[in-house]
C-alpha cells in the first residue's frame, strides 16, 4: 500500500464557471487558473502523483499546455500512470473548505465522476465540506482549499505488466 496527500486552493473570480470534482457549481463566481481550476480534482490527482513518488502536477501538465484544460483529462492521465505501476484505488478522502456556494447537493455527483474517472467503487470516495467560520481567506470567500488523502493498493492481476517505481 501507498499513501499520498495534497491540497490545492484555487481564488474565486467572477464570470468564471465553478467547477468541483467534475460538476459545474451554479453560482455567480468561479475558482481561477489556468485549467479550469478543478481544486477537488487537481488535489485527488496529486495526492495520487504523490503515493507513487511522481512529483506534483506541475511536472506533467505545463501551465503553456494547460490553458483552458479539463481537469477530468488530468485525472485520467493520472489514472494511467496509477495503473501503468499496478496499482489501485484503495480509498479517498477529500475536504472541501470554502463558505459559498453551499455544495452539499453536488457531492453524490462528484463522488461518482471521480470514481469512474478512476474505475473504482464510488463507496471507496468520501468527499466531505465544510467553512472556515468566516476566518482567513476561506473565510472571508476569497477562494476554495481542497485537502485529500489517498491509499493505493497495489493491483496483483495487473502484476506482469509492472513497472517498478
Amino acid at each position: 500500500m501507498r499513501i499520498g496527500s495534497s491540497i490545492d486552493f484555487h481564488p474565486f473570480k467572477k464570470d468564471r464557471l465553478f467547477i468541483l470534482g467534475g460538476v459545474t457549481i451554479k453560482s455567480d463566481f468561479g475558482l481561477d487558473g489556468v485549467s479550469d481550476a478543478d481544486a477537488l480534482l487537481h488535489s485527488v490527482a496529486e495526492a495520487i502523483l504523490g503515493a507513487l513518488a511522481l512529483g506534483d502536477l506541475g511536472t506533467y501538465f505545463k501551465e503553456e499546455e494547460s490553458e483552458g484544460m479539463d481537469s477530468k483529462l488530468i485525472l485520467m492521465k493520472v489514472k494511467d500512470m496509477m495503473t501503468s505501476y499496478s496499482y489501485k484505488i484503495g480509498n479517498i478522502d477529500s475536504m472541501i473548505l470554502l463558505e459559498e456556494p453551499k455544495i452539499s447537493k453536488y457531492i453524490p455527483m462528484m463522488r461518482h465522476v471521480i470514481a469512474s474517472i478512476l474505475d473504482t467503487d464510488v463507496k471507496k470516495v468520501s468527499i466531505k465540506a465544510t467553512t472556515m467560520e468566516g476566518c482567513g481567506i476561506i473565510g472571508k470567500k476569497e477562494g476554495c482549499l481542497v485537502q485529500t488523502v489517498v491509499l493505493l493498493e497495489e493491483d496483483f492481476y495487473d502484476r506482469n505488466e509492472r513497472r517498478t517505481i
